[in-house]
C-alpha cells in the first residue's frame, strides 16, 4: 500500500478540536502564535530543566526515555521522519518519501541524498541499516531498554541502493511508521555504534542535526553548539537553513525557586520544569512579559490503575465505580495548577492521536460514589469512615519520594464518602519491591509517545516493562478484551480501524473502571522576552533551530 506524506496516517479529528482548544485556552502552543519579528542571527539559548536522570545516566537516543533529554536530542540526532503536532501526519525528514507494502511487514523509505552527520560523512541507506542493527542487537543485551518498543516487530532492513532502504518486520506493526519520527529511532553516524554504550551515554554522540552536542555533564549541564552547513530541516520546521543561534546551554537546578530566581533576574532564557507553573508563578511571569508555552504531551493521562486481584477492595466492580465518581477532576485541575488548566478528559491526553473523549462518564458524582459503596456493603462508620466486617475501607497508593499537593486531594476527595486512602512513602529500593509484590491497590505510570500503541507498553502483560501493574489491572474478561484491542491497533494501517480500536480501548478501561484518570499531563515552558519562534513538537520537544533571541 502507497504511503506517501500527504497520505500517511493522522490523528482524529476530535482530539485535534480538543487539544487545539485545551492550549489555546492555557497559553501559546507555539504553532499557533508566532513572532512577527524579523529573525536575527547570533547568541547562546540559556536554558534551565529540573534535575538530571540519575537512574539512566545516558542520553543515548535508544536508551533515553527522560523527557528533558529527548528535547535536546531532538536538536542533535534525526530521525527518518517526522509528525505534524497539529495533525499527527507522518511528514518527510531524512526520508523524503516510504511505501509500506500491503502486508505491514515492508517500509521502504528513500532518502535524501544532501545529508551530513557533524562528523562530515554521509547519511546513506549504510548508515540506516547500521544504527537500527545496533539498536537490535543492544535490546539484546538490555532487553528492559526503553528504545526496544519503537523497535518491536524489526527483523532486518536491506540495501536497496545508497539512498534506498527496505526495513523488514517480523509482524505488524502499526506504529513503527510513527517510531521512525521519534528520538528514540534517530540515526546517528556509523561512527557512533563503534563506541561502547557507556561512551554514547556520556555524549560520544554523532548526529545529522542542526547542532552538535559539544559537552554533557551529568546533573550540571549539556552544551550544544551551530552547525553552519546544516540545510536539511523536517518538513515541520520554519527555518529552512541553518540555526539562528550560536549555541544552546541546558542547565539541571532542581531546586523550583532558585529555577524561578534564575529566570525572574535574566540569567535564563527559557524556563522548563517536568511540573505545570503554579498559579503565583503564572502571574508574576506574565507580569514580567514572559510568554508561557503549553502542550499536552501525547500518551497517557496521569491515571491511577487498580490492583483487581482475588482478596483485593478494588476486585469489587462496584468499589471501583465509586472511586470514579468519586474524584473531582475539575478541582483537582484548578486547585492543584492553575484556573485555565484543562480537566482530564480520558486515559490518554488530548494530543494523542485517536484520543476519545470519556469526560461525560468521569463527571464528579459523590452522592453516586456513595449509593454504590453502600451496595457493595461499604456502610459508614466511626469517624467518617467506611467499614465491612470489621475492616475500613482503605486504599494504599505508593509513593516513590514525597507527596504532593495532588496527591493529599485526591486523598481528601476520598475521605469525603469513607475511602481511606493511604500514601505510602518508600525510597526507590523498596518502592519496587512493594509494587511487584502487589502490595498496593492503586498506582501510576506514564510514558510520553505521539501514538496510542505507547499504552501497550504499561498495560499489556505481553509487552510491559511493568508485569505487576499490568497483570494486577484486570479481571480476566476485561485482560482478553484489553489485549484484543491492543492487537487490532497493532495489526491495522487504516486510520479508520485504528481509531476504531483505540477509541474502543478507551470506553473499556473507563467503562470497566480499570483506570482512574487524575490530570492531563500538560507541560510548560516559560519564555522571556526575547525569545522568538519558540515552537512545539509532536511530543512536546523544541525545534531549536527555530528559535532566535531578539536584540535588547
Amino acid at each position: 500500500m502507497k504511503q506517501s506524506p500527504a497520505s500517511s496516517p493522522s490523528v482524529s479529528r476530535r482530539g485535534l478540536l480538543a487539544a487545539s482548544a485545551a492550549l489555546l485556552a492555557a497559553s501559546p502552543s507555539g504553532r499557533l502564535a508566532f513572532a512577527a519579528d524579523a529573525p536575527v542571527s547570533g547568541g547562546t539559548l540559556r536554558v534551565a530543566f529540573t534535575a538530571d536522570n540519575t537512574t539512566l545516566v545516558s542520553i543515548d537516543p535508544f536508551q533515553v526515555y527522560w523527557l528533558e533529554h529527548r528535547v535536546v536530542l531532538r536538536n542533535v540526532a534525526e530521525s527518518l521522519t517526522d509528525q505534524n503536532p497539529d495533525t499527527g501526519e507522518i511528514i518527510p525528514w531524512l526520508a523524503k518519501s516510504w511505501d509500506i507494502s500491503e502486508d505491514g511487514l515492508d517500509y521502504t523509505f528513500v532518502l535524501r541524498d544532501d545529508v551530513t552527520f557533524s562528523n562530515g560523512t554521509r547519511l546513506d541507506a549504510e548508515a540506516v541499516r547500521i544504527a537500527l542493527d545496533s539498536n537490535k542487537a543492544f535490546v539484546k543485551t538490555v532487553p528492559a531498554t526503553f528504545g526496544r518498543t519503537y523497535l518491536a516487530g524489526y527483523d532486518h532492513a536491506d540495501v536497496i541502493n545508497p539512498h534506498t532502504i527496505r526495513i523488514v518486520l517480523s509482524e505488524p506493526n502499526a506504529g513503527f511508521l510513527q517510531a521512525t519520527s521519534t528520538t528514540n529511532l534517530a540515526i546517528l553516524a556509523p561512527e557512533s555504534y563503534r563506541r561502547t554504550e557507556k561512551e554514547r551515554s556520556l555524549g560520544a554522540l554523532i548526529g545529522s542535526g542542526p547542532f552538535a552536542l559539544q559537552s554533557y555533564t551529568p546533573e550540571v549541564g549539556i552544551k550544544l553548539v551551530r552547525r553552519n552547513d546544516y540545510a536539511w530541516p523536517s518538513a515541520a520546521a520554519r527555518n529552512r537553513g541553518r540555526a539562528y543561534l550560536d549555541a544552546v546551554e541546558v542547565r539541571y537546578v532542581t531546586e523550583e525557586s532558585v529555577r524561578n530566581g534564575l529566570f525572574l533576574q535574566g540569567e535564563i532564557d527559557i524556563l522548563w520544569p517536568r511540573n505545570p507553573f503554579a498559579e503565583v508563578d503564572l502571574e508574576l511571569f506574565r507580569s514580567r512579559g514572559a510568554t508561557i508555552f503549553s502542550r499536552s504531551l501525547p500518551g497517557p493521562t496521569l491515571n491511577l490503575y487498580p490492583n483487581v486481584s482475588e482478596g483485593r477492595i478494588l476486585n469489587d466492580p462496584k468499589v471501583r465505580a465509586a472511586l470514579q465518581k468519586a474524584i473531582d477532576r475539575e478541582t483537582f485541575a484548578k486547585g492543584v495548577f492553575s484556573a485555565d488548566f484543562p480537566a482530564v478528559q480520558g486515559p490518554y491526553d488530548v494530543t494523542t492521536p485517536y484520543f476519545r473523549s470519556q469526560a461525560a462518564k468521569l463527571v464528579y458524582d459523590p452522592d453516586g460514589a456513595k449509593r454504590l459503596l453502600d451496595e457493595a456493603g461499604w456502610k459508614m462508620g466511626p469517624g467518617g469512615w467506611r467499614t465491612k466486617d470489621g475492616k475500613r475501607l482503605t486504599l494504599i497508593r505508593p509513593l516513590q519520594g514525597a507527596e504532593t499537593p495532588g496527591d493529599v486531594l485526591i486523598q481528601d476527595q476520598l475521605r469525603q464518602v469513607g475511602i481511606e486512602l493511604k500514601l505510602q512513602i518508600l525510597v526507590a529500593g523498596e518502592f519496587q519491591t512493594f509494587v511487584s509484590s502487589g502490595r498496593y491497590d492503586l498506582h501510576s505510570s506514564y510514558m510520553t509517545r505521539a501514538d496510542p500503541v505507547v499504552l501497550q507498553t504499561i498495560l499489556d502483560p505481553r509487552y510491559t516493562n511493568n508485569s505487576a501493574l499490568s497483570v494486577n489491572a484486570y479481571p480476566p474478561a476485561t485482560l482478553k478484551q484489553v489485549e484484543a484491542l491492543f492487537d487490532k491497533g497493532l495489526q491495522t494501517h487504516s486510520p479508520r480501524g485504528r481509531a476504531e480500536a483505540y477509541g474502543a480501548l478507551q470506553d473499556l478501561l473507563i467503562d470497566d473502571n480499570v483506570a482512574f484518570p487524575i490530570y492531563e499531563r500538560l507541560w510548560q515552558a516559560a519564555a522571556s522576552p526575547r525569545v522568538k519562534g519558540f515552537q512545539w513538537t509532536s511530543e512536546g520537544f523544541a525545534l531549536f533551530n527555530d528559535i532566535w533571541l531578539a536584540k535588547s
